[in-house]
């Protein structure tokens, strides 16, 4: 857009009739110039002071693929016009187009080369290994294991199981209803008054009846 600009102006201001105004005497870099690397401005002088006026004065800088690589807008300190420009460029031509409007309100344009032969690269800072901070990991030491054996308990006559003290009871009780139901039963027969002898009946013999 910025190049499209400047070709006009200058196809307008080629069209201007010839007059003394303001030129052009160095640059920095100059025309035909080889620089090692890409400077971080561009400076242009003129033979007069420069109106600063905005969209007086246009700058075009860029590099061999045809990118730009000003940085921010130019300014004018009375005759002399500086261009920031952009860091890490590569090798190769550069051109520049100008244009400026001189004291006496006559625009002026130009267009010249220079060449970067060694250039820089940007490179991508490769992030250095943190070390990462320790983190503390509470870790659970199990308790020892208890192991509970059921050891049998030997039977002895001082310590003898509660089922044969069950069934002994069982017994003694059993024995206890067994003699009392025997005694109920025998009363009646040994309470018995024996037989009168005026009864008949038990005078009588038996082998007689």
């Amino acid at each position: 857009m910025l190049a499209a600009l400047l070709t006009a102006a200058f196809l307008a201001v080629g069209s201007l009739p010839a007059s003394a105004h303001d030129e052009l005497v160095s640059a920095d870099p100059d025309a035909d110039q080889t620089v090692e690397t890409l400077p971080a401005q561009l400076v242009l002088a003129f033979s007069g002071d420069l109106l600063d006026a905005d969209g007086a004065t246009m700058i075009a800088v860029t590099d061999p693929s045809g990118a730009p690589v000003t940085d921010g807008a130019p300014t004018v300190a009375g005759s002399a016009v500086t261009q920031p420009l952009a860091d890490g460029g590569p090798a190769g031509a550069y051109h520049v187009a100008w244009k400026v409007v001189s004291g006496d309100g006559h625009p002026i344009a130009g267009e010249y080369s220079f060449t970067v032969s060694t250039g820089s690269s940007v490179e991508t800072p490769v992030p250095s290994a943190t070390p990462t901070p320790e983190q503390t990991v509470t870790q659970t030491t199990p308790g020892p294991t208890v192991t509970v054996t059921a050891t049998p308990v030997p039977i002895s006559g001082a310590a003898a199981p509660v089922w044969l003290w069950v069934l002994l009871v069982v017994a003694v009780v059993l024995v206890a209803g067994i003699a009392i139901w025997l005694g109920t039963r025998r009363r009646p027969a040994e309470g018995a008054e024996p037989p009168s002898s005026d009864d008949p009946s038990a005078a009588t013999d038996p082998s007689e009846r």
